[in-house]
């Protein structure tokens, strides 16, 4: 018996191809690579160098795709241009990310403990530590993680999806359990993520197999087809089905309620790592959501919108006030992406067409402002009693007098908050105004009022933190002080993404009309 040979379209591939063979080379470099200082600088080298190509690689799709776009693999991965906008987002938070993974300090020392393997202050770390270790591994991870978030974005079938969902998933467990500092914390944040994607993963796949079993197909087109010419309400495995792969999205988007544990990863993991996964993490399923409404969901329109409208609420309402009472920065912003996990969820509502470009617009002003201050926060440290360079001083009394600490970074820090908030001049304001909009062509405009109340109140903890950073004097009577470290690519991160901030604030048409051409899916071309 002969097997014809499949018939791949591997061009359209180049971009995923690059960073996942970049991310199998960088193992490779961990094997036969024995320096710890030169394998850092090559594994550094062979990221950028593999992120930037896959970037130009994107670009060159763009520029080359004809009519729709192209269908790989009998159509179970879709590259139009709605795929080719969410990997070139990706791409970006992952360049952003690669760079605060290599930041360091003066003192030589990153973000990451210099061995994952022993206990947290144990004999064995406190020897790598003097020894001057990195542990190298975390840049092949990020780029594992980057390449299934890339697959995630342009994949047709549920279960390829879910294949594509444990790829970038199980390297971000490993990194949330790598910081240097507060080890413990960190590794009891890597758990309670590993327990939280292991639930999504699982009510994700248990969906899937109840919509196969009830209509045989896995392909989110050939469900659509089924769909509508299927009456849904004598289907109860189809609802059930369609109901519990939302949840298994919703997980990943962090919204009400299945937040869960939520604020703990963020606080507990690495800053770069919590930066990479707020950004990427979200735009990629974003990405998968938005598919799947527009081909399978917008069939059950009357039966999914109370689930939609209901979950934003929540997740307006719950991270904006939880996000008020927090004392400590990285916390806050865990409530406020809970929050604006709400505000992407209003542009579903209704499915208006319109979304399909409101979203990747939003999340890129969303992903840069949250890139940027997360960049801060690496900056901003605790001094040690014995006066070296500490952890990071992430409680929001330490952030008094940053203005005069450190202009430039308290400034920019500003920006990402009016950002968050949606104050005009920022991206923040046009990435709001474009998620509302879509949903009020949907007749959706209760939610947008609600989102808007809550935006108003959200205003209030951005603020504060803006006051605290400008207005309140630095305590001096207050151990452990704070210092400002100086780094070359920390701080590069933070000011580039302030400018792109305020660009896309002030100058969005460009931007607005890359997002439209992307607002198409390729979908009903394969139809016709």
């Amino acid at each position: 018996m002969t097997y014809p040979a499949p018939d791949i379209a591997w061009a359209s591939l180049t971009p995923i191809l690059i960073v996942l063979g970049a991310a199998a080379l960088g193992v490779l470099l961990e094997a036969f690579v024995r320096v710890p200082a030169a394998r850092r600088i090559y594994q550094f080298q062979l990221s950028i160098i593999a992120v930037v190509a896959a970037l130009l690689a994107v670009v060159w799709r763009w520029v080359a795709l004809q009519g729709d776009g192209v269908v790989v693999l009998k159509s179970m991965i879709m590259l139009d241009r709605q795929a080719l906008a969410w990997q070139f987002l990706i791409l970006i938070f992952a360049l952003g990310g690669v760079l605060l993974f290599a930041d360091k300090g003066r003192e030589g020392e990153d973000a990451f403990t210099p061995l994952g393997s022993v206990a947290p202050g144990s004999a064995e770390e406190t020897v790598a530590r003097a020894k001057g270790m990195y542990l190298t591994e975390a840049f092949p991870l990020v780029l594992f993680a980057t390449g299934g978030m890339m697959l995630f974005a342009t994949v047709n079938d549920l279960l390829f999806l879910f294949v594509a969902l444990e790829l970038f998933s199980l390297p971000l467990y490993i990194l949330v359990a790598l910081s240097r500092r507060r080890r413990l914390l960190s590794q009891e944040a890597s758990l309670k993520y590993f327990l939280l994607g292991a639930f999504s993963s699982a009510i994700f796949l248990f969906g899937v197999a109840l919509l196969y079993g009830a209509t045989g197909k896995t392909g989110m087109y050939e469900l659509g087809g089924v769909l509508a010419t299927y009456m849904p309400q004598r289907s109860v495995l189809i609802l059930l089905g369609v109901f519990m792969v939302v949840v298994g999205l919703l997980f990943k988007i962090g919204a009400v309620p299945f937040h869960f544990w939520v604020p703990d990863a963020y606080q507990g993991a690495p800053s770069p790592v919590t930066a990479f996964m707020a950004a990427a993490t979200k735009a990629a399923a974003v990405a998968a959501l938005a598919r799947l409404s527009y081909l399978v969901l917008f069939r059950l329109a009357w039966e999914l919108n109370w689930i939609i409208w209901t979950v934003a609420i929540a997740s307006m309402v719950f991270g904006t006030v939880l996000a008020i009472v927090q004392t400590d920065v990285k916390r806050m912003l865990a409530y406020s992406s809970i929050a604006h996990a709400g505000f992407i969820l209003v542009a579903f509502a209704g499915f208006s067409p319109s979304a399909l470009s409101a979203l990747p617009f939003y999340m890129a002003t969303y992903g840069l402002a949250t890139l940027g201050a997360f960049a801060v926060i690496t900056q901003v440290r605790e001094v040690t009693p014995d006066g070296a360079i500490g952890a990071e001083a992430t409680r929001l009394g330490q952030w008094a007098g940053l203005g005069k600490r450190s202009p430039l970074l308290a400034v920019s820090m500003m920006i990402f908050l009016l950002s968050f908030a949606g104050i005009p001049l920022t991206a923040g304001f046009i990435g709001k105004f474009v998620a509302f909009r879509a949903a009020i062509e949907a007749g959706a405009w209760p939610l947008v009022l609600v989102a808007v109340l809550a935006s108003a109140a959200a205003a209030f903890f951005y603020i504060r933190l803006a006051v605290l950073m400008f207005f309140t004097d630095a305590p001096t009577d207050v151990a452990p002080h704070v210092v400002i470290r100086s780094t070359t690519l920390g701080r590069g991160v933070a000011i580039a993404m302030a400018i792109a901030v305020i660009v896309l604030g002030v100058f969005p048409s460009w931007a607005l009309e890359l997002a439209h051409s992307a607002g198409v899916l390729l979908a009903p071309a394969i139809g016709g």
